[in-house]
């Protein structure tokens, strides 16, 4: 039996009572904070700023497995919100943030730490609940009788859906491909999944374009994962760039290298080509049409494709032999450690507002002892 939100019947249950309803309504995205924490934290050690990448990564393991236990909480106690959420065309793709973030975990771990098994591990289980969410998540929407309008159903969190293989596919690379069914066969099925995020990105981005394009556009219909729209060729374009690096010496990969370079830069290119429209429209919806800016967790979805457009510019400069694209990524990690703190301090004061509200509730529960004692004289001459 899933559990009834009811109103707290005393002020010390209000802190539990906010819980309970913040566990209830969570986000499937929420995972972005793991995700956008791994990523700035991996391009902070790649441009030689290790201090901070060792900070954001014993941050971010913690918080990964609260997010975990977080999600295992709200399916005991909310299935039904939780298969409603599968099922709904603006918060079911919100599911694949998980998959990302367990990707980007695994690659701290064999990247920071050189611990490949752990990080071996991380991949089947991304590699296991992409097939899941995939499964679950497009056959849901297909099947479903009542169905939003495009408008309506449509935004740029569709993109994790791309996001989720890609990431897969960079910590697979990361790994090693022979460690995982043997080099070459590995690198073919890496090599495929890449491939089909790339498909995946073509079909969604048209029909999001499309959107933006043809549909009437409010400030409230710019969400942060429109970020994503960067983010999931900026992924792409790693996930190329790590193939090319790692598959020279196979025969299959070496042989459509011009291919998978090709392609790679056209990610990267398509990246670069959306940050300046995503930061007008930024402006536009804050300050030209006066949108509130306050902490939401889908913040997270912006401060990712930050970091990983660093990460990518990096490795697409090895594979290009380009050095002068190293500027431009070490530009995109100082922004995505600013945007990270930023996004970072709204979450604690969010945080720090529920942590007051229990401290609060104690106080304003707990009798005085002087009010005790008289009680108990009371009863006593009575």
């Amino acid at each position: 039996m899933e559990a009834a939100i009811t109103q707290p019947d005393s002020k010390p249950a209000a802190a539990l009572e906010y819980f309970r309803q913040r566990l209830a309504q969570m986000h499937p995205a929420y995972f972005a904070m793991a995700m956008a924490t791994g990523i700035v934290s991996l391009a902070a050690d790649q441009l030689g700023l290790g201090v901070f990448a060792r900070a954001l990564l014993w941050l971010n393991v913690p918080a990964y497995c609260l997010l975990w236990l977080a999600l295992g909480l709200r399916i005991a106690l909310f299935p039904s919100r939780v298969l409603a959420d599968l099922s709904s065309h603006q918060r079911g793709p919100g599911f694949f943030t998980a998959v990302a973030a367990t990707s980007v975990v695994g690659a701290q771990s064999v990247l920071l730490l050189d611990n490949w098994p752990v990080a071996l591990a991380l991949w089947w289980l991304a590699l296991v609940r992409w097939f899941g969410l995939t499964c679950a998540i497009f056959v849901g929407l297909s099947v479903k009788e009542e169905k939003p309008t495009l408008a309506e159903g449509i935004n740029g969190g569709w993109l994790l859906a791309v996001v989720a293989p890609q990431s897969v596919v960079v910590l697979g690379c990361a790994v090693g491909a022979d460690r995982i069914l043997g080099h070459e066969i590995s690198l073919f099925i890496l090599m495929s999944l890449w491939l089909c995020g790339g498909m995946l990105y073509i079909w969604m981005i048209s029909l999001i374009f499309f959107r933006y394009m043809f549909f009437k556009f409010v400030p409230s219909d710019l969400m942060p994962p429109y970020w994503i729209n960067m983010g999931a060729v900026a992924i792409s374009t790693l996930a190329g760039a790590r193939l090319a690096l790692a598959g020279g010496d196979v025969p299959l990969i070496a042989s459509m290298l011009p291919f998978i370079k090709g392609l790679t830069l056209m990610f990267w290119a398509t990246a670069t080509w959306w940050i300046p429209i995503l930061v007008i429209l930024g402006v536009w919806r804050h300050r030209v049409r006066g949108f509130a800016l306050k902490y939401d967790p889908l913040y997270w979805g912006l401060v990712f494709p930050l970091g990983m457009y660093s990460v990518c510019t990096l490795q697409l400069s090895k594979v290009l032999d380009a050095p002068f694209l190293l500027g431009l990524s070490r530009v995109f990690v100082v922004l995505a450690l600013v945007a990270w703190v930023l996004t970072f301090f709204g979450l604690a004061t969010r945080l720090l507002y529920v942590l007051l509200l229990a401290t609060r509730s104690r106080r304003e529960a707990a009798p005085s002892l002087p009010s005790v004692i008289t009680h108990q004289q009371t009863g006593r001459l009575s």
